[in-house]
């Protein structure tokens, strides 16, 4: 499956400005939402080819809305990165327990995440 539509989920706008930036340069149109209520107004919008999913948000976290995401039909497809601070094991482990095809820990490595972009085209 071709990756061309990217949906970047963080709180933090800093994030989303360095994420945006660095897919846009890599050819990628790019959507962002700062909140679980964003992201599915976004994916309602436009079905996105990968989400780039933060963990830490206020109200429901990273985990919670993969796991939401992974289990609608309509986006059970769509592959998920977790691109997060939380670098313990057992947070990529219960990251991926939640449908999570891959996880990166932030400050995001800009060749590791074009890798595994490119790893699941």
């Amino acid at each position: 499956m071709a990756i061309h539509k990217v949906l970047v989920v963080d709180d933090s706008k800093t994030e989303l400005m360095f994420m945006t930036d660095l897919l846009q340069k890599n050819g990628f149109a790019v959507r962002t939402a700062e909140n679980a209520e964003d992201a599915f107004r976004r994916l309602a919008e436009e079905k996105p080819d990968l989400i780039l999913m933060d963990v830490v948000m206020p109200g429901q976290n990273g985990f919670q809305l993969t796991r939401a995401i992974t289990r609608d039909p309509n986006f059970a497809g769509v592959p998920i990165i977790m691109c997060t601070s939380k670098n313990q094991e057992t947070d990529r482990v219960w990251g991926m327990r939640q449908g999570a095809r891959d996880y990166i820990t932030k400050p995001v490595d800009a060749d590791e995440l074009m890798a595994k972009i490119k790893a699941l085209a």
